[in-house]
């Protein structure tokens, strides 16, 4: 399995992608054209549920809570990830998401549910 590298749509816009690269949002990037997002797939399948999504609301205090959650929908609805895990065998992924804050987003928990499926 390769590295999972996280990647702010906003700051791919433009670039060549030079491994398998999904967008992991439910909702495509405000302000960002389908032509200049280089990305194999847009996966909103496997982006949290908008009523989690809704509750989490970007709070870093609930963080916590929203991985817990998260974890359970990714665990239920294993197909939509199978590009992501298939794609990660044979080595490095990037995973595009358009969270502000770096740390606390559902790529970080997808990153986290995706290592632990080798």
């Amino acid at each position: 399995m390769g590295p999972i590298e996280l990647v702010r749509a906003y700051d791919a816009r433009g670039t060549k992608k030079t491994s398998p690269t999904f967008l992991v949002d439910r909702l495509w990037p405000r302000g960002i054209a389908k032509a200049d997002l280089d990305c194999d797939a847009w996966i909103r399948e496997v982006a949290p549920s908008t009523q989690l999504r809704t509750w989490f609301g970007h709070q870093a205090d609930r963080f916590p809570e929203f991985r817990t959650r998260y974890l359970h929908e990714l665990d239920t609805n294993r197909t939509a990830a199978q590009p992501i895990v298939e794609a990660a065998r044979n080595g490095t992924v990037v995973l595009l998401y358009s969270a502000r804050d770096l740390e606390h987003n559902q790529a970080v928990v997808l990153r986290e549910w995706v290592s632990n499926q080798f």
